[in-house]
C-alpha cells in the first residue's frame, strides 16, 4: 500500500478534514417525491458511530501526510526548517527504502518482459532458471515492503508527536500528485457515504430500500414502455422509408417524363420559332405596304382636318358673339331683379324686427299674467286653508260647549232627585 501511495505524482489542494460533512447537505431539502432519501438527523448520536468516524478521519489525515513524504524528500532544504531534523532524517530513510523498492520492482518488471519476449526462442533449462530468479527476487520484496511500512509508521509517529510540523506539511498541498489526490477524494467520498449510513436508522433504511425498489420497478416499467415505443417507432420508420422509396421512384419517373416533355417542347419551340420568323418577315413586308398607304391617308385627313378647323373656328366666333349679347341682356335683367329683391328684403327685415319686438312684449305680458295667476291661486289656496281651519276650530268649540251643558244638566237632575228624596222622607 505504501508503494502504491509513493508511486503517485504530485499536485492537489486538500480540504480540511474537520470541515468535511455528510454527503447530503441537510439544508438543501429534496422534493416531496424524494422524501425517503432525506435524512431525519444531521449529527451522530451514538458513541460507536462517533468512534467509527473518528477512526476514518484519522486515517484520511494520515494518508494526507503520507502522500506528501515524497514532496518533503525532494525539497529537503525547504522542508528541514519546517519539520525538524528528526522528521527529515526519518523521511530520508523512508525515501531511500522506497527508491530501493521501486528499483527492484522496475528490474523485476524488466526481467518479466524479457522472459515473455524470449520464452519461445530460449531453451527450457534457461527459462526455468530465469523463472526461479524472478521468484527469488519477488520473495525478497516482502521484507523490504515490511521495512517501508515500519518506516511509514515511524514517520507518522514523529509527525503526530509534533503537531506543528504535521500542520506545516499538510499545508504543502501543491506537492501531492493527482493520483494521490484522487485517492484522498475517494476516501472523503467514502466518509460521506459512511456518515450518511450511520445517520440512517433501520426504519429509514427500509423506507429507502423500498423507495429504491419502487423506483427500480417504475424504471423497469418505463423501460418496457420505451422499448415498445422504440419498436413502434422502428416499424413506423420502416413504413416511412418504404413510402419514401415509393415516392422517390414516382419522382424519378416524373423526372424522366419531364425530361422527355422538355425535349419534345424544345423541338416544338424550335419549329414554332422558325415558322414565326417566316410569318414575321411576311407580316413585315405587308405592314410596310400598309404603313405607306396609311401615311398617304393621314396626309389627306390632316388637310381635311385643317379645313374643318378653320371653318369651325369662324362659326364658333360668330356663335360666341351672339351668345355674349344674349348673356349681356340676361345679366341686365337679373341685375334689375336683384335690386328689386334687395329693396324687398330691407322692407321684410324691418317688418320682421317689428314683429319680433311685438312678440317679445306679448311674451312678457303673458309671463306676468301667468305669474299673477300663480299668486292668485296661492292666495286662494291659503284663504281656503285658513277658512277650513277656522271651521274646524269652531266645530270643535261647539262640541265642547254641548258636552259641558249636558254635564251640567246631569248634575242639576241629580241634585233635584236628592231634594225630592229628602222631602218624601
Amino acid at each position: 500500500m505504501a508503494l502504491d501511495i509513493l508511486a503517485m505524482a504530485p499536485l492537489y489542494q486538500a480540504p480540511a478534514i474537520n470541515r468535511i460533512g455528510p454527503k447530503t447537505d441537510p439544508s438543501k431539502r429534496p422534493a416531496d417525491p424524494l422524501k425517503p432519501l432525506v435524512l431525519s438527523r444531521t449529527k451522530l448520536t451514538t458513541i460507536e458511530a462517533k468512534r467509527i468516524m473518528s477512526v476514518l478521519d484519522e486515517a484520511i489525515y494520515k494518508v494526507e501526510l503520507v502522500t506528501l513524504l515524497s514532496y518533503a524528500a525532494c525539497n529537503r532544504e525547504d522542508m528541514e526548517g519546517m519539520l525538524g531534523e528528526d522528521v527529515m532524517r526519518a523521511v530520508r530513510e523512508h525515501e531511500d527504502l522506497c527508491q530501493v523498492l521501486l528499483e527492484n520492482v522496475r528490474c523485476l518488471k524488466e526481467k518479466e518482459r524479457q522472459l515473455q519476449e524470449q520464452k519461445e526462442a530460449e531453451e527450457e533449462g534457461w527459462l526455468r532458471d530465469r523463472l526461479l530468479s524472478i521468484e527469488l527476487q519477488k520473495s525478497s520484496l516482502s521484507p523490504l515492503t515490511q521495512q517501508i511500512k515500519d518506516s511509514t509508521k515511524n514517520v507518522l509517529r514523529l509527525l503526530l508527536s509534533n503537531p506543528q510540523a504535521a500542520r506545516l506539511l499538510q499545508m504543502q498541498t501543491q506537492g501531492r500528485s493527482a493520483e494521490a489526490q484522487n485517492f484522498i477524494d475517494s476516501l472523503i467520498e467514502l466518509r460521506g457515504f459512511l456518515f450518511e449510513k450511520l445517520l440512517t436508522s433501520p426504519m429509514e433504511a427500509r423506507d429507502k430500500a423500498q423507495f429504491l425498489q419502487d423506483i427500480s420497478r417504475q424504471n423497469s416499467n418505463n423501460q418496457k414502455i420505451i422499448d415498445t415505443l422504440e419498436k413502434e417507432l422502428a416499424e413506423r420508420m420502416k413504413n416511412r422509408n418504404a413510402e419514401v422509396e415509393k415516392e422517390n421512384f414516382v419522382i424519378q419517373e416524373l423526372k424522366n417524363h419531364l425530361h422527355q416533355v422538355l425535349k419534345f417542347s424544345e423541338n416544338s419551340l424550335l419549329r414554332t420559332k422558325q415558322e414565326a420568323e417566316k410569318q414575321q418577315k411576311a407580316d413585315f413586308r405587308a405592314s410596310q405596304a400598309r404603313v405607306a398607304k396609311i401615311q398617304q391617308e393621314i396626309l389627306q385627313l390632316q388637310s381635311q382636318f385643317y379645313n374643318l378647323v378653320m371653318e369651325n373656328r369662324e362659326a364658333e366666333q360668330a356663335l360666341r358673339k351672339e351668345e355674349l349679347e344674349d348673356l349681356d341682356a340676361v345679366h341686365r335683367e337679373e341685375k334689375i331683379s336683384l335690386e328689386e329683391l334687395r329693396r324687398r328684403h330691407k322692407v321684410l327685415v324691418g317688418e320682421f324686427a317689428q314683429i319680433r319686438e311685438e312678440r317679445e312684449i306679448n311674451s312678457k305680458k303673458r309671463m306676468e299674467a301667468e305669474q299673477e295667476m300663480v299668486r292668485m291661486v296661492r292666495a286662494a289656496t291659503l284663504i281656503q286653508a285658513l277658512w277650513k281651519g277656522y271651521l274646524v276650530r269652531s266645530l270643535l268649540r261647539s262640541k265642547k260647549k254641548r258636552g259641558k251643558g249636558k254635564a251640567k244638566d246631569k248634575e242639576k237632575g241629580k241634585q233635584k232627585g236628592k231634594e225630592k228624596g229628602k222631602g218624601k222622607k
